[in-house]
């Protein structure tokens, strides 16, 4: 593994031999947490509660959206379910929505958050569509409203096509 100079100052070697120990320790932890994490598929149980929505399993069945869109000139306005594993509802594109959504929310993303305000923004306008989308996903409530005031604006809202109507 590691050899210290015999000569070395003591300190120097319990320093090495601490940071040894140390990612030994975190890489053993990293390495169990993944069998532990996907043991139980039984919604009931979360074995890491504070890390629930980014474990849960594949087959989660809370998964549920309304949306509402208005102001897209006829193409996409209007209310619609979406439940996604399985995916059923009103949706016209169930399928397309439900893995959208799974793409978006990997690594702990939340495919829903607003804009920064820090945002630098062209000032493009990409009409007067709203929408509002309200439910549940992966564990966690959802109240998002979204609309094409500008750049950036419409970007959250094509990162969400075909969740909402392709506008562009």
């Amino acid at each position: 593994m590691f050899k210290v100079n015999a000569h070395a100052p003591r300190a120097l070697r319990r320093l090495v031999f601490a940071a040894t120990a140390g990612v030994s320790l975190a890489a053993a932890s990293f390495s169990a947490a993944p069998s532990a994490a996907y043991a139980d598929t039984d919604p009931q149980v979360r074995p890491f509660a504070p890390f629930a929505p980014f474990l849960a399993p594949m087959g989660r069945a809370s998964d549920h959206l309304t949306v509402t869109v208005r102001g897209t000139g006829g193409r996409g306005d209007g209310r619609f379910e979406l439940a996604c594993h399985p995916g059923s509802g009103s949706h016209p594109d169930v399928d397309g929505a439900c893995g959208s959504l799974d793409r978006g929310a990997r690594w702990g993303k939340d495919p829903f958050a607003p804009v920064s305000p820090d945002s630098v923004c062209t000032m493009m306008y990409g009409g007067p569509a709203t929408a509002h989308v309200t439910g549940t996903w992966a564990g966690r409530p959802v109240d998002a409203t979204f609309d094409r005031s500008n750049g950036c604006q419409m970007d959250r809202w094509n990162r969400l096509v075909p969740l909402l109507p392709d506008l562009r």
